[in-house]
């Protein structure tokens, strides 16, 4: 992988993690239209730099994560899903990873839900993290496990489930935030292990691709996020649904033509 590579994959990071449109789906997409080899290096890089996005979180919400114990046992009620279902289905979702079809069909079917998520779900009672149950939590993570499948978007199901159990927009991007750091933190952790498991080893050029890509997913996250707050509050979700529709049925149109893409 070279450093232009790196960069690409790592703003497609930044600026996809946050926004409900697939951050894996898109990092799959990136790699195999730049033609990366699938080296197990690779496959480590598109995890690890989910580490420089999500600081961009406690950057932006230092002050949040401060506020009280009830806050973190939240997000570990909203963690416990989704670190259960990574461990039993682990190899389910690698084989996952290998499926742009499923993809494709992901991205589509997520973008009609989102198309119409303002009018399905246009209840706002919950307008403070203290207002947040412990059960709401738990629910909203129980959404997030969907999100273990490439293509629906681990944000896109949080927000959407957030917005399900009542929380107000802006509130239920937050959520989704503050829930990716235990969860993205988690998965490098998972994939570092695994890494090393099976003889891996990194090379000081590795280690610099990964600051690197590290460095830039964050400061494109930082944007990201800002951007997403913005968009929700005015826009809601229809415009984040359209893209998604249209990059799936463009996918589906290419596949169907035949049209072969290498996959990491």
């Amino acid at each position: 992988m070279s450093y232009i590579e790196a960069l690409i994959i790592a703003i497609i990071e930044g600026l996809t993690e946050f926004l409900p449109v697939s951050s894996t789906g898109h990092m799959m997409l990136g790699t195999a239209m730049l033609g990366i080899e699938p080296t197990p290096f690779v496959k480590l890089f598109t995890v690890a730099i989910q580490l420089g996005a999500i600081l961009s979180v406690i950057v932006l919400y230092f002050k949040r994560f401060f506020k009280s114990i009830n806050f973190y046992i939240k997000l570990l009620v909203a963690f416990i899903p989704a670190a259960i279902a990574g461990l039993l289905l682990g190899d389910q979702i690698d084989a996952a990873l290998e499926n742009l079809w499923g993809v494709a069909i992901a991205l589509l079917v997520g973008g009609v839900v989102l198309v119409f998520a303002d009018k399905w779900f246009n209840k706002e009672e919950i307008n403070s993290d203290e207002e947040i149950s412990f059960f709401t939590a738990f629910k909203i993570g129980l959404c997030q496990c969907i999100a273990l499948f490439p293509g629906v978007s681990r944000s896109g199901a949080t927000i959407i489930g957030g917005k399900a159990f009542k929380l107000n927009k802006q509130l239920a991007a937050e959520f989704s935030f503050f829930l990716a750091v235990p969860t993205m933190f988690a998965a490098t952790a998972k994939k570092l292990l695994d890494f090393y498991k099976d003889g891996g080893s990194l090379t000081g050029e590795e280690l610099k691709l990964l600051a690197f890509g590290n460095v830039v997913a964050f400061l494109v996250a930082l944007i990201a996020i800002k951007t997403l707050i913005g968009i929700l509050n005015k826009y809601g979700f229809k415009w984040f649904g359209i893209y998604r529709i249209i990059i799936g049925i463009i996918l589906i149109i290419l596949f169907k033509m035949g049209v072969s893409i290498a996959i990491i």
